[in-house]
């Protein structure tokens, strides 16, 4: 089947994604460093429209600042050849080892300071290319153990740090918004704000939390066993799907950032169908990058890097079509009648209906047959199973 992707998709792709050399705690790299232009140009040839980076994986860490000029004065050229764009940038505070307890939490204040300038000369960057979201994935912000982190105070640093961000954006009218990006592990043993949920409760308590959101990964929440539909779907409601990871994940266990689509299939599908539809009663959609955030797998070798990097996109496309058809169907409508689905857009209460009003209304307890109602069957298996057919072709 013949799909195409194309610029009015909105697909991006890290630099360290088609960029990782496939090393890992247990062997060396497989394949050979990429220069950062070569893959703005392979990723344009395969129908991309946007590319991010951290600030290491343009400029690595420690340069001097003649050759930052010079990466970014590269990196710019080959944006501008490609048309290329770079909806989102990111900081490195996990890679050297003066991170090794943390950056925006270390427990030595000078590393936290350190962190602090690092992020900030990199906000600079991402809003000269004209970035629109910021994200902060805390990797090294945790611990492994309960003795060595007070983590009440750890949250405070955290607070601290994205606040200062955010006032040095605002004061300095870039316009971006930050995008926390949740995790349970990995590499440290606990990670501060480890899923959607807490991020969530995170952000409330900001000085800016209204330019603050999240960038939730596929892996990041399926890795603790939770569902990413549902996260998306909260952080939809909520006003807070910033940006997205997509990617691959096969149950509980390591993160393995596998093409999108490469883990749990009838998971993604919904989540393709959530992102491109919205809600089924209605409700807010998500308008930003489809961004992919995966590793090649350590079998490949160059040319399997872009065929990895095509898979992502085709595998969404192919869900995309599949998604659409399954909204389209009568039968699922039906079946979604059956089950009431759209019901729950319903609100509980009449307007203008109060607890009084409820507590008067005998249908709603006294006369409320619950048997009857508990004897009703929703049909979910069947409605499943007509997702399961979309999914696989077979209607």
């Amino acid at each position: 089947m013949a799909i195409e992707p194309s610029r009015s998709d909105r697909f991006s792709f890290g630099l360290w994604t088609v960029g990782w050399r496939a090393q890992d705690p247990f062997g060396d790299a497989t394949r050979p460093a990429l220069d950062p232009v070569e893959s703005v140009r392979r990723l344009s040839e395969l129908g991309a429209y946007g590319v991010t980076f951290h600030d290491d994986d343009l400029v690595p860490f420690g340069s001097s600042d003649a050759e930052r000029d010079r990466q970014i004065d590269r990196f710019t050229e080959a944006l501008r050849e490609t048309g290329l764009v770079v909806p989102m940038v990111t900081t490195n505070l996990f890679t050297h080892p003066v991170f090794k307890d943390g950056g925006l939490t270390s427990n030595d204040r000078d590393v936290r300071r350190f962190a602090l300038r690092k992020v900030l000369r990199n906000v600079d960057l991402a809003a000269q290319l004209g970035a629109s979201t910021y994200v902060m994935w805390g990797g090294r912000e945790g611990s492994e153990s309960d003795a060595a982190k007070d983590v009440v105070a750890a949250l405070e640093r955290y607070r601290e740090g994205v606040d200062l961000i955010a006032q040095y954006i605002v004061d300095n009218d870039y316009g971006l918004r930050l995008a926390l990006e949740p995790k349970p592990n990995e590499p440290r043993g606990d990670i501060l704000l480890p899923t959607v949920g807490h991020a969530l409760a995170f952000i409330s308590s900001l000085e800016h939390a209204d330019m603050v959101g999240l960038n939730p990964e596929v892996g990041h929440e399926q890795m603790a066993g939770l569902n990413f539909v549902h996260g998306i779907a909260q952080a939809l409601w909520q006003g807070k799907l910033f940006h997205i990871d997509l990617n691959g994940q096969r149950g509980v266990k390591y993160d393995q950032d596998l093409v999108f689509g490469h883990g749990d299939l009838l998971n993604a599908f919904f989540l393709v169908d959530l992102l491109e539809h919205g809600p089924v009663g209605g409700g807010p959609r998500y308008d930003g990058p489809r961004h992919f955030d995966y590793k090649p797998l350590r079998t490949e070798d160059i040319d399997g890097v872009w065929d990895s990097a095509a898979a992502n996109m085709k595998t969404y496309l192919l869900l995309k079509e599949r998604a659409a058809a399954f909204r389209a169907d009568p039968e699922v409508a039906e079946a979604m009648a059956a089950a009431k689905v759209r019901d729950m857009a319903q609100p509980t209460l009449a307007p203008g209906e109060s607890y009084k009003e409820l507590l008067a209304d005998r249908s709603a307890f006294e006369d409320f047959d619950a048997d009857a109602a508990g004897a009703q069957g929703y049909g979910v298996v069947r409605l499943n199973q007509l997702a399961v057919e979309h999914v696989l072709g077979a209607r």
